[in-house]
This record gives structure tokens, sequence and C-alpha cells, in this order.
């Protein structure tokens, strides 16, 4: 088309309402001034005893048919170490403040069988419980974020846990360690007092749990190369009392405070929405609601920087991802659900906030890593296939550890419908421990393609090498029959004979490049 007929349809377009993007959106990477470091555990997973999180889903026991390393099952762990996991929380979620960690020690068969009250009321063998748990991280190479029992345990309870865990002494406690098969301290990376304190851990006020939190993490001793970070369990949603509260009364006593925040796509616990089969009002609706993370954590990193202006606490973002309507059939305290394209997308939106506020937000983990909510990984019996929400950790692994770098965009256009719009383009550079310099890009829009005009100011850009994960459906999923419906595609753009380079990025899409 030549100019003037080109100029001509953009002013018909503009004159009936229409969108006529006639220049690309300006991204520039400042690589000169590098920023706080990506923190590997925002990557980090959740496996909560929930459903078939653990039981069929990763763990099926030592003297199961199904291929298994001291029963962890070898596909799920082969699928969770190809993306790097770096953390994973364990027991809970709800379940921690109703699991006492002398159930899950000692010969499997002799464990007591309990009743799952949060989720489903099915019965807990306690088939996993400490030893198996850092069998796992041992196995993933990961490291381990235990939750103690606030909510029906004791002091003396996490106390003793702890000494079991990380003392090196001959106490009873580190002989029955050993007794059960670990010789030497398992690793602690972060250990929470709680979970969810103003909720299922005890519907406690900031002021109460505050109390408690002093009292409980004054007993919790471990050995000083073995002791853990302490967490305070935080607000969730709009609420900033925690973090107010939190922040000034357990400075002294908590390496961080978490925080919960789930993306529903009508914004209602009560009809959130389904999983497949949505139109688009539900997909901008799910983006737009993700979005509020940033939201969220800007609030509460201003309250932290008034009293923690040091910047010695994390905010910890331990709980997050999409929640919808569980698929029919299935127990509605299993919390499984269809994971689709737009999950990945909502992944990549909040890996891009999270880096944006990585002097804050050093450790996140998404609900959950196998079969529940926003999960990893799909089993079926002997069956496995992983998600789109893996592809997008696949493909962030460079972000790992990374020094983050500013990203500004101009020209950035709204993507909406009706009423509700979100930026069309998302971005988040950073140089990676390998001293490459790596670009995120996320176009919003899922009808129409987006050019992104790339500048680094001192640097000449030759080209960008990676993958890109797109569909022809918002729903695009992965099925037993389908395991390869939704996967990442290799791609790459070279910079034209002016020496400037414009990156195509299709419609709903994610991608991560090299830029060389």
């Amino acid at each position: 088309m030549n100019p003037i007929k080109r100029g001509v349809l953009a002013l018909c377009l503009m004159a009936s309402g229409g969108v006529f993007a006639a220049e690309a959106v300006n991204l520039t990477i400042d690589a000169a001034k590098p920023g706080p470091v990506i923190n590997k555990d925002v990557y980090g997973q959740f496996a909560e005893h929930l459903g078939t999180g653990i039981y069929e889903g990763i763990w099926v026991g030592p003297k199961s048919k199904i291929p298994n390393t001291k029963g962890w099952r070898n596909d799920v762990v082969g699928a969770l170490k190809a993306i790097h996991v770096p953390l994973v929380r364990w027991p809970g979620g709800c379940f921690a403040d109703e699991y006492h960690w002398r159930d899950g020690i000692g010969p499997r068969e002799k464990r007591p069988v309990k009743v799952n009250t949060n989720w489903g009321g099915v019965d807990e063998s306690n088939a996993v419980g400490t030893h198996e748990f850092f069998d796992l991280v041992e196995i993933l190479g990961a490291d381990a974020y235990v939750n103690g029992n606030l909510g029906t345990g004791s002091a003396q309870e996490m106390s003793e846990w702890i000494e079991y865990m990380t003392s090196d002494s001959k106490s009873t406690l580190a002989n029955m360690r050993r007794k059960n098969g670990h010789e030497k301290p398992f690793k602690v990376a972060y250990f929470a007092v709680g979970n969810e304190a103003w909720g299922c851990g005890g519907n406690m006020s900031p002021q109460y749990y505050s109390d408690l939190y002093k009292q409980v993490e004054t007993f919790l001793r471990a050995p000083k190369q073995y002791r853990p970070k302490m967490i305070a369990s935080g607000g969730n949603d709009n609420d900033t009392t925690w973090s107010d509260t939190l922040s000034k009364q357990l400075k002294k006593q908590t390496d961080g405070i978490s925080f919960h925040y789930y993306t529903i796509p009508t914004g209602k616990w009560e009809g959130k929405g389904a999983s497949t089969g949505f139109q688009e009002n539900e997909w901008i609706s799910t983006l737009a609601n993700t979005l509020h993370m940033e939201d969220h954590i800007k609030r509460n990193s201003e309250i932290l920087d008034k009293n923690d202006p040091e910047k010695k606490l994390g905010f910890y973002v331990d709980e997050w991802g999409t929640w919808y309507d569980v698929e029919k059939g299935t127990n509605p305290g299993f919390l499984f659900q269809q994971n689709t394209l737009r999950d990945a997308v909502v992944a990549a939106l909040n890996f891009n906030i999270f880096h944006a506020h990585a002097d804050r937000v050093r450790m996140t983990n998404i609900a959950q890593m196998v079969n529940v909510l926003q999960a990893m990984i799909i089993t079926d019996k002997d069956k496995m296939i992983v998600t789109p929400t893996y592809y997008a950790y696949q493909m962030y692994v460079p972000f790992q550890n990374a020094t983050s770098l500013p990203v500004t965009l101009q020209n950035n256009p709204d993507y909406s419908v009706g009423a509700v719009k979100v930026p069309e383009i998302s971005a988040s550079a950073a140089r990676g421990t390998d001293g490459k310099l790596y670009l995120a890009l996320v176009n919003t829009n899922p009808n129409k393609e987006a050019d992104v005009a790339l500048n680094v100011p001192g640097q000449t850009i030759k080209s960008v090498k990676g993958n890109v994960l797109t569909a022809a459906a918002t729903d695009a999923h992965n099925t037993f029959q389908a395991p390869n419906a939704i996967k990442p595609a290799p791609f790459s753009a070279a910079a034209g004979a002016d020496g400037k380079l414009t990156v195509k990025i299709p419609a709903k899409a994610v991608i991560v490049v090299a830029v060389e």
C-alpha cells in the first residue's frame, strides 16, 4: 500500500472509531544502569497436601510400578528439573496449620491417618513427611521452604521441628532424625510461622499475630549455619495493615513478610469463571485483574520503605496465580482446573512485575506445582503433560539471578474491551548470569500482532533470538490426547539495513529472547 492510501485508510479508521497502529511501540533498555538482582526464588513453586497435588501427582511411593526415585515419579521430577525449580514451599497453605510434623516421620506404615479437613475431607496418610519432602528438594536441586503450624500447633512443636531438621548436636531429636535416615541436618532455606493468619490460619488480627510471632520466633533456635530465614504471615489483596503492623513490630525478628493474591476472571469468589471456553471479556478481565499485583506490591512497598528504609525485609508473594471454577466432575475440594495460553500470559505479566520490584520481591511461589490451580504439570495415573504455564517458567529461566535493567515503553497503546483496558505490551529486561542481555515481551491483545522497535543506547543490536509461545485460540491447552497442542517455537529477528531492529510480536503471545 502506498503512503497516500495508508494515510487515507488511517483517517477512515479513526473517523469510524477503529484502531490503527501506524507506529511501533518504542522500547528502550538502559543497559548502563543495572538494578537489583532478580532472586532465583522469585520462580519458586508450591506443593500443598491438596487434591492430587502430591499424592497421585508427584508422589507414587517407592513400590509403585510408575518409575520413581524414593517414591517421587521420575517423569514429573525430570520436567521440574528442566525448568530449574529453585524453591519448593511445603506442606501448605491452609493444610500447614493443621499439620503436626511428628505424624510424618518414622515407618510410613505406622504413621497415623488423619482427615484433610481443608481440602475435600479425604484421608491424609502422612506418607509424605519431612524426610520425603527433603528427598524431593534434594533430587530437584532446590531449596526448601517449610511452613510451620501456628493455627493448631505451638511454639514448642515448631521449636522441636526446627531442632529435628537443623540440629547437628547429639540431642534426642537430632538422633531421631539420624535414626530415620538423615545423618546431617536438613537445609531449610525459609521457615514461616503460620499461614494466612487473617483467615484459615486462625482469623487473627495483625496485632495478635505479631505478639504470637514474637513469642514463637524466640524459641525457633538453630545452629547459625543452618538457621532458615524466618517469614511472618502477612496480608492479602488490598489489605496493607499486615505489612504496616508486622514491619513496625517484627523488623528485628523476621526476614520478610508474606503476601497472597489470586487472579480471578470475575473478581468474585462465587462464580469465578471457567478455565476454558471463555469469551474475550473474561480474557481481558483476567489480565486486568492480574495486573493489580503491581498496585498491591507498590502499596505494600511504600509502607515497607517507610518502616524499613534499609530494605532488610523481603516482600514474599508466596501464593499467587489464577483461580477458576473447578472442572466439572472433579472434587470441588481438589481445586483442579485446566491450564491454557491465558495462564501463560498471566504468569509472564506477573514475572515482569516481580522483576520491576526485585528490591523487595525476593521470593514468590505460584499455586501450585502439580494438578492444583495454576499447575506446571497435569498427571493421570502413569500419564503426564506439561502446561502453557510450565513453558512460561521454562522460557524465563535466564532471569533467575539475573540483574534487572530499566525498561521504558513509549507509544504503547491500550488493548480494550468495553470499559476494561490494559497496556498492550509488557516488557522486562535483565543481564543474565551468562553475561547476555535478555528481553521478555508480552502482547496482551488476542486480535492483532504488535511491532516493538528496540533500542539499547550505546549498543548496536544485530539480532534477537529465543522462543515465542502463542496459539490460535486464547484457551489453547495440552491434553493427554494432544500433549503438544501448545508449546514454544523458535523466534528470531534481525536488524534492517538501517541498523534498526523491530520485533513483531504475534497476538496473545509471550516472547523471551537474547539480544545480540
